[in-house]
């Protein structure tokens, strides 16, 4: 579809169609691009979005160039970098040079969990009349909550937090996390992380997929997909694996994703004697592929968790799943496939359940576990849907009528 040029357009949904006299202007402000989290959702939306009737551009904390940008340019967005967060002052400037030379815009639409406040409030005063925060995590990091001066820091942001018009949260759990115990309100809703599920109804090459990745036919393989990251618990995951080779040989575990602390687990992989076992397969972007045809269980023992989309992704799979119970309940969509664990068990009792669900039979076809995650929520389509019955709502320079 490409850039808006028409003075009107239309966007169509159950509710009727609605005709807009200009294209709507959204400024989404993330961390970074990345193929997972965030951007991923992001990439999504821009995709199945009428493209003619929004658009979409992206701020970002960071300088680094990911290969995805040229996805989001493809789509018709700009990406600009407005860094020095940690430096309010240079961050203010930044940021409205960005607005001034990219605007106007009608909407913010900020993923940045506390940091947020800061953003909504430069938001009104450079005079955008909508102003969201959107909630994706159950918390600050462990390291960040422990920072000097921090809880200072977030009643500011919880302060500023009042200069936006909407608050969503991707889960309940996230919502509480960022604005609180009895955060639901008129303004305030649910608004999860979906995902486009059509290629999970694609043919996979397994073979060939098993051998790109070293492994063999005969190999049962427990996979995870995350970011390298402290509050994704890789490390807790190779004490599993310890334990679970230990009499398992022939089990595999399969680490998609890249981040920070990858060398780290590399090395304690090395120490622990299991570098047969393991393979880092970096980034992808064939992601379920890569889990319809390589992986026989996923294996999620996360500290915290926002929501989770790579679970929902596994059950569009048909995989069975161990995950960790701090994972918010949304994200059981196939009851059966998923198992709950507390984090409190010892690894030798996590690895006991991996291997009782890697020897069970399974318990319904992936084509009949992609109909019940379609039938959700979750489904790209109707999320989609939801997003732009949100930007429509109550905006002041927007003319519209519902014919």
């Amino acid at each position: 579809m490409g850039r808006p040029n028409s003075e009107a357009s239309e966007i169509r949904s159950r509710q009727g169609t609605i005709v807009m006299r200009k294209p709507l202007r959204i400024l989404h402000v993330i961390e970074r691009i990345s193929r997972y989290g965030v951007p991923a959702w992001l990439l999504q939306v821009l995709r199945h979005i009428d493209r003619d009737a929004f658009q979409i551009d992206v701020l970002t904390h960071t300088p680094d160039e990911h290969v995805c940008e040229q996805e989001f340019r493809a789509l018709g967005s700009r990406v600009m970098p407005c860094l020095s967060p940690p430096r309010p002052w240079a961050y203010a400037r930044n940021f409205r040079r960005i607005v001034s030379e990219n605007g106007p815009y009608d909407i913010v639409h900020s993923h940045v969990f506390s940091f947020s406040g800061f953003v909504v409030r430069l938001a009104k005063e450079a005079g955008i009349p909508r102003r969201i925060v959107h909630s994706r995590n159950a918390g600050p990091s462990a390291v960040d909550a422990r920072v000097p001066g921090r809880r200072m820091y977030e009643a500011l942001m919880s302060r500023w937090m009042r200069d936006a018009t909407d608050l969503l949260a991707v889960s309940q759990q996230a919502g509480e996390a960022l604005f609180g115990r009895e955060w639901f309100t008129d303004t305030s809703r649910i608004l999860t992380s979906s995902i486009d599920l059509s290629p999970f109804s694609q043919p996979v090459d397994a073979a060939a997929l098993r051998a790109e990745l070293a492994l063999n036919p005969g190999h049962r393989v427990v996979g995870y997909v995350a970011r390298f990251v402290g509050e994704k618990n890789h490390r807790f995951l190779v004490q599993v694996a310890r334990e679970l080779t230990a009499s398992e040989a022939d089990v595999r575990f399969l680490l998609v994703g890249d981040g920070p602390l990858l060398p780290d687990i590399q090395r304690q992989v090395a120490e622990a004697g299991l570098a047969d076992n393991f393979v880092f397969a970096g980034e992808r972007s064939d992601v379920p592929a890569v889990m319809k045809g390589a992986m026989d269980l996923l294996l999620f023992p996360s500290l915290c968790e926002g929501l989770g989309r790579v679970m929902v992704e596994a059950q569009a799979a048909g995989l069975p799943c161990v995950i960790s119970d701090v994972m918010p309940e949304e994200v059981n969509v196939v009851e059966p496939l998923v198992t709950r664990l507390s984090l409190e068990e010892t690894p030798a009792h996590w690895a006991r359940v991996v291997r009782e669900r890697l020897s069970a039979a399974p318990v319904m076809t992936q084509s009949e576990a992609l109909a019940a995650v379609e039938a959700t929520p979750f489904n790209i389509t109707t999320n989609v849907e939801q997003l732009q019955r949100l930007y429509l709502n109550d905006v002041p320079t927007l003319q519209a009528t519902v014919a």
